[in-house]
């Protein structure tokens, strides 16, 4: 089947106009993702699809998408009335997302029509996908219009391969919570429809991480979250720029003319540029008072220094946007009045685009950018001027809080808000000295010339297709007969056998009071039955403390593993495999007790190595709720310390690190040698044993329960594996063992 491909954004990249007739759309994102396209299509994908609002009528697009050059995509437009559209785009995507989402929680305006426009209009382009979509197809949706259209683009297909990536910050939790509860797990559960969801880095990852186990109660393992019996990789992807493209524009012949009439119109003055779009979040208006603070602190820098601006216009139909412009006039409009003379204007200042020869006509010949904001998902304005430095001089001062600094550390890095900083690092720059300049210029190109656009997009494509190949082995498979003869034809071969059972859910259902989770005699009989087998080794491997397997289990020949592999039981004694150190279980009982009192018919149990919550008999609603709670308390709490927090089959356990059912099932593989292994457990622990045996010849894996998972099978109930197991007593005692 050729492989298809379907971009979605908000905007489609191009515009058609009654006056203006057809023209691309500028911005990161279209030049992003049309080199990328430009290298794969016909390599990779025999179609591309770009699907989103056309910014004009339906009759409008009609009479002049005929008109369209054919190129890389084939665009699909989703058609929006205008009224619906806006409270979509500057009511709950600019109003409510973009300022939560980038630190301004007071500039929200929650508003219920908006967010219902927003479910709609993301309805309109799942509908109109779907009429193009089918099984097999790769989506890749971008940005913060479209977070719920994932999760309905999987409900109506399941067989999609789907991509989301954001490219501004995600919150902190603190600020996420401040969205309706409905909205938050609305908004998440839309993401995580996604097979990949991408962020600039490490921080919003782990804010995204962190939302979804607080409010969906979904924990993840590096960074896989089990959802909905789907694997859903949550990674880092710091978008990069066509390095090339900018680093080569230096010598072109016309940005060099254009630069060199710039710098004798500066008439050797210093040159200090900054370039954003009109918002907020950019910090242009404490970038200007740092500029005002630097003159007054540096006098001596009067009628030697311009500071060129410029703003591009956006969204400036926004209430926050024209208070914005109006404050920046009025600041640059005081700078100049009260700094400048007839000979010498401070802040040159630009309302308006910029074409792409000017933008690097003044990167390249300015003497410092100075990029400022107060929150930014990347910034690649950094990244641009950066590349654009073939002769290596120019500074950067850059905002710790764009995610650009994490790339681009040799940058003079500032707290936006701190007017005093940026001053002093203004004149540091300036008075900077050659070799440093060129040193600092020459380390952060060559992070970003390796990781560029190109780079980026395909390391974006790459592990969604991995992650898809790993949802292969994560599944739901209930074992047939064909399968359970050829499991037990293999048990009769072999010379060495290893039985590896979970306890809780897997022999045995689980009860209110885990202490009535008792073996009954028939059970303690197959268990001694199987162990009686010659070159067969029974191991209950298990949760449970070592008193409790002592007490109900250490009366037959079979190997006993306690609290998931932290103590076992050779030759008649228990060894424990970690340290003992309990001077965490205070505190950790003190939380949980916490959540005890608030949460009814829940209970603590305390193992030697570990402390767990329980709520399997409390209100399912209300328990997963406080789980998640719970589960947050107790991370903030383990910070730093060698403990880890395990969400469960209703339950919440506290435990130390170092040690789990995988490791302690590898140490043993590793000692000894078996030709046939069955593994069997039901929780999210076994699934560590699972791994461990992935396609490792002679070994049978099952889980128990209708959860998808790393083992090869499924049994539906304890009942069915009871009985798959006296299946093998039976074949033991009626048939020639090995």
């Amino acid at each position: 089947m050729e492989k298809r491909l379907f971009i979605v954004s908000n905007r489609l990249p191009v515009i058609i106009d009654e006056e203006k007739g057809i023209r691309p759309v500028s911005g990161g994102l279209v030049s992003s993702l049309g080199n990328y396209v430009q290298n794969v299509k016909d390599n990779i994908y025999k179609e591309v699809y770009w699907a989103g609002v056309p910014g004009c009528q339906v009759n409008t697009w009609f009479a002049h998408s005929k008109q369209l050059t054919p190129g890389s995509f084939t665009y699909l437009p989703v058609f929006v009335p205008p009224v619906e559209y806006e409270d979509y785009y500057s009511g709950l995507s600019n109003a409510v997302i973009w300022p939560l989402f980038h630190y301004f929680p007071s500039f929200a305006e929650y508003n219920a029509e908006s967010y219902s426009a927003y479910e709609q209009v993301n309805q309109r382009f799942a509908e109109t996908l779907i009429k193009h979509l089918r099984p097999g197809d790769k989506v890749w949706i971008h940005d913060y219009h479209l977070l719920p259209l994932a999760g309905m683009l999987r409900s109506a297909i399941p067989e999609l391969t789907i991509g989301f990536f954001l490219h501004i910050p995600f919150p902190s939790f603190e600020l996420f919570r401040l969205l309706p509860r409905k909205w938050q797990a609305d908004l998440l559960k839309g993401m995580l429809g996604a097979d990949l969801i991408g962020f600039h880095t490490i921080d919003y990852a782990s804010h995204f991480l962190q939302s979804i186990l607080t409010v969906l109660g979904l924990d993840h393992e590096r960074h896989i979250i089990n959802y909905e019996n789907r694997l859903v990789k949550v990674d880092v992807f710091p978008i990069g720029i066509d390095y090339t493209k900018y680093n080569r524009a230096y010598q072109d012949v016309g940005i060099a003319a254009h630069r060199d009439r710039l710098l004798e119109q500066m008439n050797n003055r210093k040159i200090i540029f900054s370039v954003d779009r009109l918002d907020y979040t950019k910090g242009v208006h404490n970038r200007l008072r740092a500029f005002e603070y630097f003159l007054q602190r540096y006098p001596e820098y009067h009628n030697k220094v311009v500071f060129i601006l410029v703003i591009v216009p956006s969204r400036d139909n926004i209430p926050k946007y024209i208070e914005r412009k109006i404050l920046i006039d009025e600041l640059i409009s005081n700078i100049n009045s009260k700094t400048g003379n007839i000979n010498w204007i401070p802040v040159i200042y630009q309302y308006n685009h910029l074409e792409f020869e000017e933008m690097m006509a003044l990167y390249s010949a300015c003497d410092l950018a100075l990029i400022t904001p107060l929150r930014d998902g990347m910034n690649l304005v950094a990244k641009e001027f950066v590349a654009s430095r073939q002769d290596k001089k120019g500074v950067l001062v850059l905002s710790e809080m764009a995610g650009a600094a994490r790339e681009l550390t040799d940058a003079l890095l500032i707290n936006p808000n701190d007017v005093v900083e940026i001053a002093v690092k203004i004149r540091e720059g300036l008075e900077m000295p050659v070799r440093e300049r060129v040193l600092r210029i020459e380390t952060m190109q060559k992070r970003i010339a390796t990781y560029d656009i190109h780079a980026w997009a395909e390391d974006f494509m790459n592990e969604l297709e991995h992650i898809r190949q790993k949802q292969q082995s994560f599944q739901i498979k209930f074992m047939d007969e064909y399968t359970r003869r050829e499991m037990y034809d293999s048990y009769r071969h072999a010379s060495r056998r290893l039985l590896l059972l979970d306890y809780d859910g897997t022999l045995a259902p689980f009860t209110a009071n885990p202490d009535d989770a008792i073996p009954n005699p028939g059970l303690l009989g197959l268990l001694q039955s199987l162990a009686e087998t010659p070159g067969t080794t029974v191991c209950i491997i298990s949760g449970r403390s070592s008193a409790w397997l002592e007490k109900h289990l250490g009366m037959i020949d079979v190997n006993l593993v306690a609290e998931h592999g932290a103590r076992y039981k050779r030759n008649g004694e228990w060894i424990t495999e970690v340290q003992t150190n309990q001077d965490w279980k205070e505190r950790v009982q003190h939380i949980m007790e916490m959540y005890e009192r608030r949460c009814a018919n829940t209970f603590i149990e305390e193992k030697d190595f570990s402390m767990v919550w329980h709520y399997r008999n409390a209100n399912i609603d209300q328990g997963k709720l406080k789980a998640s709670e719970l589960a947050n308390d107790l991370n903030d709490y383990i910070h730093h310390r060698n403990l880890q927090v395990l969400m469960g089959n209703k339950i919440v356990e506290v435990r130390q690190s170092g040690f789990n059912k995988g490791s302690f099932i590898k140490n043993i593989l590793h000692q000894n040698t078996y030709d046939f292994v069955l593994t069997i457990g039901d929780d999210k622990t076994d699934e560590d044993m699972f791994k461990v045996l992935v396609n490792r010849k002679g070994s049978f894996t099952i889980k128990v329960g209708m959860d998808a998972s790393y083992a090869q099978y499924n049994l539906h109930t304890p009942q069915m594996v009871i009985s798959m197991l006296e299946g093998m007593s039976y074949l033991a005692a009626n048939t020639t063992i090995q």
